[in-house]
């Protein structure tokens, strides 16, 4: 079923809605997919509106802390690890936020429903050089990093 919303745009339910979206992320235009909870009825919680509308408002801005978040995560996983004394060509020495974004490709938006949280509740997916297998999330509440994993963070 395909439906027409006045945020999301025509969306298309196949087991959850779902579309593609172009998005600027660190100034390049690249296509993700937009993953809206909510049942087959299409109809989706005002809650989810806004915490979708204050991401795109606040996009640009949010994508320098979401990357330091990012990047502190990844350090401290590679130390875990034991990486950061015993080299490991997975998970390399990276220092910068330039060279984490040689390593990770943004590939979700993830709108939960929005009466799981009180708080604007959004989740951004990502693959990673490091963990294909499980990928990268970040879980936002407020535009703030709450939480950064796997991608079933996000989820």
């Amino acid at each position: 079923m395909i439906i027409n919303d006045a945020v999301f745009g025509e969306i298309e339910y196949t087991y959850g809605w779902i579309k593609d979206i172009n998005v600027e992320f660190c100034r390049k235009e690249v296509e993700i997919a937009l993953i809206v909870k909510g049942e087959e009825d299409g109809k989706f919680d005002e809650g989810q509106y806004t915490a979708y509308n204050s991401l795109l408002q606040n996009w640009e801005q949010l994508q320098q802390v979401f990357l330091q978040a990012i990047l502190d995560y990844y350090k401290q996983e590679r130390q875990q690890l034991g990486y950061d004394i015993e080299f490991n060509e997975n998970y390399p020495h990276i220092e910068t936020i330039d060279q984490l974004l040689k390593r990770i490709t943004l590939v979700g938006i993830v709108v939960p429903y929005g009466d799981i949280h009180e708080e604007r509740d959004i989740g951004i997916t990502f693959d990673c050089t490091w963990d294909t297998e499980n990928g990268l999330g970040i879980r936002l509440l407020n535009e703030k990093v709450t939480e950064v994993g796997y991608q079933d963070v996000a989820i």
